[in-house]
């Protein structure tokens, strides 16, 4: 099946608010392995000028993912994630996450387009707090091998 190019420009719901709490942003700094004092310690932060500790750059990845999937697992766009890669990953912050934010995301999905005989699909996760200020935009993409090419190969 290929690609519903139709689907560029489509916006999902907001997510329900995730609650980002101290404990899980330490549990995220030691599994990507960065022992960054200000993601773990409170005092460390605030001697950087943070209230609290912070989560480390690629944290909303946690949420952002699977909102996202209400976009790249629908049926009707026709991608197949099970032949999918991850191509790009950028975060464009205007502050950084800390514990007790409650986040809510927003999928927006970019690009729709076979290339050759790929797939790509970018979307973009629009993360805001519960005041509705702007946290973090994720922009992902992905590439898949298109199934015209596979049944042709």
């Amino acid at each position: 099946m290929a690609l519903n190019l139709s689907f560029a420009g489509r916006s999902y719901p907001p997510t329900s608010p995730y609650e980002v709490g101290r404990e899980k942003i330490r549990e995220f700094a030691r599994a990507i392995g960065d022992s960054n004092p200000v993601y773990s310690d409170p005092e460390a932060a605030k001697a950087f000028g943070h209230p609290d500790v912070i989560a480390p750059p690629t944290f909303p990845i946690v949420i952002t993912m699977s909102a996202a999937d209400q976009a790249i697992k629908d049926p009707a766009l026709g991608l197949d994630f099970a032949r999918s890669i991850h191509r790009t990953q950028r975060f464009v912050y205007s502050r950084p996450i800390r514990p007790g934010d409650q986040l809510s995301i927003v999928i927006t999905v970019d690009i729709v387009k076979s290339l050759a005989d790929h797939d790509i699909v970018s979307y973009r996760g629009e993360v805001r707090d519960s005041s509705g200020e702007h946290v973090v935009t994720v922009y992902t993409s992905l590439t898949s091998r298109a199934a015209d090419a596979e049944e042709t190969a």
